[in-house]
């Protein structure tokens, strides 16, 4: 039965965490155990710190059979229980020195210094160029310092390689278990950088002269002055253009409707330029959408003016057999046409009742 954590879920908090065992199999590509620069770095530590090949080869044999149980993170120490050849697992440990202040705060410095560092931590990446920035937070040969349970004292024994193994593997998926090991959990670095950045902005924007706002003095603006004549407009075109080619697509719209729709447009800007009246500004909706239906050419509800009958009448509220009628009456005798078709009349009664029996 594989043994239990030393740290218990309820325990685990910034600066202590649990990982859980990771699943047998073969893991690396190429030949490597790890996938990262900064997770190969910490296997080139263990392996060039060991005295004994083929312990480092029993070890990965364990981490790729799954023998390492949950991996507990604490700063300057990584714990974990490892199944060897005997019935009870052993308590391996790996000690990191952590760093001091000063090596933290010329970390912090390197890393708010880029605003491409916050951004990789985030994305669970290490910049080499953070790294490189003169805190040694990678560790070099014979800066692992193992203790295992087990009567081998090998340097290191199999259990510790394993651990070691496992352990590039943690670094792979997230850096902030090496900032861990070095003796800051996560949520405290990325609230110092947090703070530390908005300093450094909050410098450089006092540092940075204002730039003179451009305007002129309220005196100087409400002062009594006399305004220039306005300059003579522009002689008015002697007629609309043409509205460019519209290209008809697949599920586009109406190459024809938009041709129309902008010649119409066209007429009546020329219209207002020209007169400063619209005619058809005063017509109501219904009467616009006859209108624009009588400018389609051909007559009667045929399968090329369908769509745009329909299109109208839905947008006014009607049939389309209702608007091919009021077409037909708006091409006869315009907005008169229409309402002699619409509007009822009843005529006086006096002599047209009197006439109505001879009518008969």
């Amino acid at each position: 039965v594989p043994a239990r954590s030393m740290a218990a879920p309820t325990r685990d908090g910034d600066h202590r965490h649990t990982y859980p065992a990771f699943p047998p199999g073969p893991v690396g590509e190429g030949g490597g155990f790890a996938e990262t620069w900064w997770g190969n770095a910490w296997v080139t530590a263990l392996e060039e710190g060991a005295l004994d090949a083929k312990r480092l080869a029993r070890g990965r044999g364990y981490a790729e059979q799954g023998h390492v149980d949950a991996i507990t993170v604490t700063p300057g120490l990584v714990l974990a229980y490892v199944r060897g050849s005997r019935a009870r697992p052993y308590r391996v440990q790996v000690r990191l020195r952590t760093l001091g202040e000063e090596d933290w705060e010329r970390f912090l410095d390197a890393a708010a210094e880029r605003p491409g560092h916050i951004a990789a931590l985030l994305d669970k990446e290490m910049p080499e160029s953070l790294a490189d920035c003169g805190v040694p937070l990678l560790p070099g040969p014979g800066d692992l310092a193992p203790q295992c349970s087990c009567p081998d004292h090998g340097h290191p024994c199999k259990h510790v390689a394993a651990l070691c193994y496992q352990t590039a593997r943690l670094l792979d998926a997230d850096p902030f278990v090496l900032l861990l090991l070095r003796g800051r959990g996560e949520r405290e670095l990325l609230d110092a950088l947090s703070r530390r950045s908005a300093a450094r902005a909050a410098r450089a924007a006092q540092e940075q002269e204002p730039e003179p706002v451009p305007g002129v003095r309220a005196t100087d603006a409400l002062a009594a002055r006399r305004l220039p004549p306005l300059p003579a407009p522009l002689p008015a075109p002697l007629h609309p253009e043409q509205p460019p080619a519209y290209p008809s697509v697949p599920n586009g719209p109406d190459s024809f409707a938009l041709d129309q729709l902008a010649s119409d447009a066209a007429v009546r800007a020329h219209a207002l330029l020209t007169t400063g009246h619209d005619e058809i500004g005063a017509l109501t909706l219904w009467q616009d959408a006859v209108r624009l239906a009588a400018a389609r050419p051909g007559s009667g509800l045929t399968a090329t003016s369908r769509a745009l009958y329909t299109s109208l009448a839905t947008a006014v509220g009607r049939t389309p057999a209702e608007l091919a009628r009021a077409v037909a009456a708006w091409r006869q005798g315009g907005p008169d046409g229409l309402a002699v078709l619409e509007d009822v009349w009843d005529p006086p009664a006096g002599r047209f009742d009197r006439a109505r029996p001879l009518l008969r």
